[in-house]
């Protein structure tokens, strides 16, 4: 099977193609301002560089920042309309209170109240009233509000009144996109809601982004299915992106850690992924990333939805490094996608952290080190610096004494040395394009998480059951069932509630079956 795996970054676009778990062509190149023209140029570089022929290949995988991006700078976002169902109960907490005000500001701050939503144990607060769900619709629709949000309160035990409510205003305002929370986020209310308003301020967006890239491919004269990876570092076909364009925010650094976990052939390890202007820690555990318990902040907005548990600290090969009487500091300044004109190395003027690696003969990048003219004094200091954010963030991100080996990716990571906090470093072969066989060795998955109420039935039963729903969720994604493992399996009391309350959270993973019917 011949795999094509993209990841386009902020600064680079980087490919790789693959024929089984041989790396026979890999690109690297800016990334472009439409992205897709950037992405058409990087597979058309593969094929020429492999003589293979479009009709060849069986699949592409893309990881793509568009959506984070979209978030962080405020931009391509649609104005979007928060309905929560919560009959009398949460109205002391509004929908986006606690939003940075010029994100607020960009999807709009329609809020609404209606009946409904649900106790812990799946009884309804109050019922639905699907005559104010049709008045909110035609309030909406005379608004110019272009997307919708629904979120329920306890949505996650049953999504079935949320799903109601979508079809009513379906009806309602025709042509309008709607999310509802119960596939998006887990326990925690107004978490769950903003990662729902997210999603659905990304859908339009989302559907152009497919498209664009969609049309990348063919351009090419490949004939397969393409993919896009999400954040746990398994697969979304082009439907899926389109409905939760927020489960791809962090597809990059998973994408990035995968392809570590491939090439080193390590399950359970620290990963360190040194770009160009940051550099990205986090835990490998069976081969995937631990996934964070705590809230995770997007462009400023506490979201609760599945995200790699990742440190990120101002270092990467183009850090900017200065230096004074007293101190050496590296960073968090970089001359980022410029490194290649304004380094030293390179003929600029600004001294980077490639600069120091290569005077310190860490990396030989085809100038000599004593061309530099960088004092030993400056080298050594400046080397310390880089070795100590690196281990600092190395030991912030271990859960326990195990000595686990470090695998170090990325095109900054010749900046790593052979031990980082007494642990030793691999640094595999094509470390440089991880990302992007992250992407191509990319597995689909389902994930269930869900509070249950233990009554007649046992812990055993309810795990079992969740087990069975993630599995089909699985299958129904594009999994092969014999291929199937369970990747996580908890569960949590929740001693706050009545009733013998407990969160269950399954997790499976599986390869990609029949990929030409996808």
């Amino acid at each position: 099977m011949h795999r094509i795996g993209v990841d386009v970054g902020g600064t680079n676009t980087d490919a790789v193609l693959m024929r089984g778990r041989e790396v026979i062509a890999a690109h690297k190149s800016p990334t472009t301002a439409d992205v897709a023209s950037g992405v058409q140029a990087a597979l058309i570089a593969l094929l020429m560089q492999s003589g293979l022929e479009g009709g060849q290949i069986d699949l592409v995988v893309i990881g793509t920042t568009r959506f984070t991006n979209a978030v962080v700078e405020r931009r391509g976002l649609s104005p979007t309309a928060a309905i929560r169902l919560c009959g009398p109960a949460t109205r002391s907490l509004p929908p986006m209170v606690d939003w940075p005000n010029d994100l607020r500001a960009a999807v709009g701050a329609e809020v609404y109240f209606a009946a409904g939503g649900l106790d812990y144990d799946g009884r309804a607060i109050t019922p639905l009233d699907e005559a104010e769900i049709r008045r909110i619709g035609m309030d909406v629709r005379r608004s110019g509000v272009t997307a919708i949000a629904i979120c329920g309160v306890f949505s996650s035990v049953s999504d079935a009144m949320e799903q109601r409510a979508a079809a009513l205003l379906s009806d309602v305002c025709p042509g309008v996109d709607i999310s509802y929370s119960a596939g998006i986020g887990r326990i925690g209310l107004l978490e769950r809601e903003s990662a729902t308003i997210l999603n659905s301020a990304l859908l339009a967006l989302a559907r152009q982004t497919v498209s664009a890239m969609k049309a990348a491919v063919a351009a090419c004269g490949l004939r397969c299915p393409f993919f896009i990876s999400q954040n746990d570092g398994t697969l979304m076909n082009a439907d899926q992106v389109q409905r939760f364009p927020i489960l791809t925010i962090a597809s990059g650094p998973t994408n990035s850690m995968r392809g570590a976990a491939f090439l080193s052939e390590e399950k359970d390890a620290l990963v360190v992924d040194v770009g160009g202007t940051t550099t990205d820690v986090g835990l490998l555990q069976n081969g995937f990333p631990r996934q964070s318990a705590q809230v995770v902040s997007i462009g400023g907005v506490r979201t609760n939805f599945r995200m790699p548990d990742l440190l990120s600290v101002g270092l990467g090969g183009g850090s900017v490094v200065a230096v004074d009487a007293l101190t050496c500091r590296i960073g968090p300044m970089s001359v980022g996608y410029e490194l290649t004109t304004k380094a030293r190395l390179f003929g600029g003027d600004v001294l980077t952290a490639t600069d120091v690696a290569v005077a310190a003969g860490r990396a030989d990048l085809g100038a000599g080190r004593m061309s530099l003219g960088l004092e030993p004094e400056l080298v050594t200091a400046a080397l310390g610096e880089i070795d100590r954010i690196l281990g600092d963030a190395v030991d912030r991100c271990r859960v326990s004494s195990t000595a686990l080996p470090v695998v170090v990716v990325g095109g900054g990571s010749i900046l790593a040395p052979a031990r980082l906090a007494g642990l030793s470093v691999i640094r595999p072969k094509h470390f440089e394009v991880a990302n992007a066989i992250g992407a191509a060795i990319a597995q689909t998955s389902g994930e269930v998480d869900r509070v249950v109420s233990l009554g007649s039935d046992s812990r055993e039963a309810a795990l079992l059951a969740a087990e069975t729903d993630a599995r089909r969720l699985a299958v129904q994604a594009g999994a092969v069932e014999d291929t199937i493992i369970v990747t996580e399996r908890e569960d949590v009391p929740l001693a706050y509630l009545p009733g013998n309350a407990t969160r269950i959270h399954v997790r499976v993973v599986g390869d990609l079956g029949d990929i030409r019917r996808a």
